[in-house]
């Protein structure tokens, strides 16, 4: 009875235990017995198990002599020492499957209450176990894009209550296709959310000690109309805190530059979609009357002549390589991407977009001018259900998560030659003084289809019709949005530039 009292208060911890319990106690029961039946004089009450009370009666009524009262308490010290090591190897045995058990168990992801998109079009992955921004590190490690403690490329979008920096209408320099508020888009809740760093903190953008930090300096943003959309959101932001006037345009207005006369500061943007030469011929809305003639072996003077004149610049190519194009080199024709009847060998959009990587940063790396160079990442576009010429939309008005969305073939193609291309020329801009970075905003920006201007890169484009068909912008970002966050990044980058813990 005593061993059944202890095994049964052992086979509370575990239900599992239970059936192993009571065979150990039906033993002990007949050991015990064998026993009380050798102390044959002291054995005058008859045993007998008719409930607990009579058990605790029995116990106490017997009384062995000392020879056999030895015996009964060293064999039942004995078999209690038994139990107690079984219950005891059995305890631990659990407890360590258990504790595996919990350690394995995936931590629950942070949720946010959403109201779901009524619009499912591209094939949604469901979220998983671990972080889909694990993704984007195992091919940065060697770049020089990461402080020494953490990786501000890789996180998530939070909320923050307190938007923006400016407004569309705090800011004059929003260029109308991305002026979503003013073009009548009714919803507001993508200006209310934050990029976060896995590991750290990221601060917002502050304008004043930017602007101290460009005192007598200048910044130039290379590259397309993404570059140009990045740079109005840096001067929104900067006007908030000093005046800047603009000094130039050319005829398209592609190419501008601006002047803060308080702090001696120039700002521009030079519009080079290939870097390189190109002979282009599209109006303004990209209708192309002929092909794209590309030499790959010669950088667009546009920019290259204006280099030496900046202290700071970020650079980018973008998915005008997409476009068809004929490719050109030492003044001959190489072959071609997308150029069906033209009988041309197809060499594909990527040997293009390498080929003009290279030349792009052996120039940085091999000039004299020692500026420091960001690189910027592809931007991958929220088309769905078409592309932009075939009807493609981006209603959508919440956040991708971690693990709800890949990149398409295209920008994992493109992304990945800038970092095989980008982390070459960091190993040798190193060896010679130059400072060259990545400023990787592409998984930022692909969890964000929720902030294109859509239907309303156009002045209220349903103010006629409700179901007018319009052109939608996928790839173009409000302003505000969330192209504000990559200045953010660059401010982080540039403290920790001055600090030497940008590596």
């Amino acid at each position: 009875p005593f061993y059944l009292s202890v095994c049964l208060s052992v086979s509370q911890l575990n239900s599992s235990w239970l059936n192993a319990t009571w065979v150990v106690a039906k033993s002990l029961l007949t050991l015990q017995s064998v026993i009380t039946n050798l102390s044959l004089s002291l054995s005058n009450l008859a045993i007998s198990f008719r409930g607990h009370d009579e058990v605790r009666e029995m116990r106490s009524e017997i009384n062995p002599s000392s020879l056999f009262k030895q015996n009964y308490v060293f064999a039942k010290f004995a078999l209690s020492f038994l139990l107690i090591g079984l219950a005891f190897r059995l305890f631990v045995s659990d407890s360590i499957r258990l504790s595996s058990s919990v350690v394995q168990e995936p931590p629950v992801s942070e949720s946010i209450t959403e109201n779901e998109s009524p619009l499912a079009s591209l094939p949604i992955q469901r979220p998983d176990d671990g972080d889909s921004s694990a993704t984007f590190t195992s091919n940065n490690e060697s770049l020089i894009n990461r402080t020494e403690t953490c990786d501000i490329f890789v996180g998530k979008w939070v909320p923050d209550p307190s938007g923006p920096l400016y407004t569309n209408e705090s800011c004059h320099a929003i260029e109308a296709h991305q002026n979503c508020m003013k073009n009548g888009r009714p919803d507001s809740g993508y200006l209310y959310w934050r990029w976060t760093p896995r590991d750290c903190e990221l601060a917002k953008f502050d304008p004043d000690k930017f602007l101290d930090t460009m005192k007598d300096k200048s910044w130039a943003f290379i590259g397309d109309s993404i570059s140009r959309n990045h740079v109005q959101s840096l001067l929104c932001i900067l006007s908030q805190a000093g005046e800047a006037i603009e000094v130039y345009h050319d005829k398209e207005h592609r190419s501008k530059r601006w002047y803060f006369p308080a702090h001696n500061f120039t700002l521009a943007v030079i519009w080079t979609p290939f870097l390189v030469k190109a002979d282009i011929f599209e109006d303004i809305n990209g209708v192309s009357s002929s092909e794209i003639q590309l030499h790959l072996d010669e950088l667009d003077k546009k920019w290259t002549e204006q280099y030496k004149n900046y202290d700071y610049a970020v650079i980018a190519g973008g998915k005008w390589f997409l476009k068809t194009a004929i490719y050109h080199e030492n003044d001959t024709v190489m072959g071609c991407h997308y150029c069906p009847g033209k009988n041309l060998t197809e060499l594909g959009f990527d040997y293009a977009y390498r080929k003009a990587l290279q030349l792009v940063l052996s120039f940085v790396t091999n000039s004299e001018h020692r500026a420091f160079v960001f690189f910027r990442t592809t931007t991958p576009d929220h088309f769905e259900n078409g592309e932009w010429f075939s009807g493609g939309t981006c209603n959508r008005t919440i956040p991708f998560k971690g693990g709800e969305v890949d990149l398409k073939d295209v920008d994992k193609i493109m992304r990945d030659i800038e970092l095989e291309e980008v982390g070459t020329a960091v190993e040798m801009g190193s060896q010679k003084g130059v400072t060259l970075a990545l400023l990787d905003t592409t998984q930022m920006s692909l969890l964000r289809p929720d902030a294109h201007p859509g239907p309303y890169r156009q002045f209220q484009p349903f103010a006629q019709d409700k179901n007018a068909k319009v052109q939608n912008d996928c790839l173009h970002w409000c302003l505000p949005g969330p192209i504000d966050s990559w200045n953010d990044l660059v401010m982080e980058m540039l403290v920790n530039l001055s600090k030497g813990n940008l590596h």
